[in-house]
């Protein structure tokens, strides 16, 4: 059994924290409950990204998030990559470490992408076996974060909630919900959003991520929504995200922006909608 974080509130918020806001978050009154980085933009050993993260760990609680592990990629885990990051949680003690249920490259091959897995039970164990090596790795759980969707694999052996849920039961390890990923892929793909959510295992999910999405729109009048973190979290994600609570009951949430980057106060008011909204929201008995 791997050691989990020193835990967060189940009713803390945060803000992803980006260059932008470094060094107006120290001065901020109210400050969040958390912040979270990626993580790869801090394996530096010095200079400024890695001053202005130990600065924000002074007064907040910190998440990191990685984006570039691959974790379900055929090529072998990176020891330097894991290394790196070990290094990371060891210096700064982070409550939540969490990855993206995908792969980013093959053959030495970077995609700079985060690409979806086949939802196969070859794909499945895959997944876990290589879950447990980075949970051996670390010295400590992982979430994986379910993906924004945009195809299907003609070889799927099972729907997308079945498979995150099997990785979370086989592997131990714990889960990051977002809700926006699951809105865009129920809107994109026809699925049944609230399917989705009572089939993950509650205890397995321990944080919840919201952020915005765009619209594309094609010469045939079909369209897409796209996972594009450039913009206030929609209407319809919200209420999603109160379908969430009412399931699992409150978890720490996070506001992701990563593109379009408003100023600080934005995200810290989005950030304290959805602590308003566990406050309001009663959880269904278990």
């Amino acid at each position: 059994m791997h050691a989990v974080s020193p835990s967060l509130p189940p009713r803390c918020t945060g803000i992803g924290l980006r260059a932008e806001h470094h060094a107006a978050l120290p001065q901020v009154q109210s400050l969040p409950g958390f912040v979270e980085v990626h993580s790869e933009n801090y394996f530096g050993r010095g200079g400024p990204p890695l001053h202005w993260l130990r600065r924000a760990r002074e007064h907040c609680a910190l998440s990191l998030h990685g984006v570039a592990l691959s974790i379900g990629s055929a090529d072998p885990l990176r020891r330097d990559h894991l290394r790196r990051l070990r290094e990371l949680i060891d210096e700064l003690q982070p409550a939540l470490v969490s990855e993206h249920l995908s792969w980013s490259g093959v053959d030495g091959v970077y995609a700079n992408d985060l690409l979806p897995l086949p939802h196969t039970r070859e794909a499945l164990a895959h997944v876990v076996a290589r879950v447990q090596q980075v949970q051996d790795a670390l010295g400590r759980q992982l979430l994986l974060e379910n993906l924004s969707s945009y195809l299907r694999f003609d070889a799927d052996e099972m729907p997308e909630w079945d498979f995150v849920a099997e990785v979370a039961r086989r592997s131990g390890c714990g889960l990051l919900l977002d809700v926006n990923n699951l809105y865009v892929g129920a809107r994109n793909h026809g699925f049944d959003p609230i399917e989705y959510l009572d089939a993950l295992p509650a205890s397995a999910v321990q944080e919840i991520h919201l952020a915005g999405f765009t619209h594309r729109r094609f010469d045939d009048g079909s369209e897409i929504l796209i996972d594009t973190h450039s913009r206030h979290v929609s209407e319809a994600v919200w209420a999603l995200y109160r379908e969430a609570l009412r399931r699992l009951g409150p978890r720490p949430t996070l506001i992701e922006w990563d593109a379009d980057i408003p100023p600080l106060s934005t995200l810290l008011d989005e950030a304290a909608r959805a602590a308003a909204l566990m406050e309001a929201t009663d959880a269904c008995p278990a």
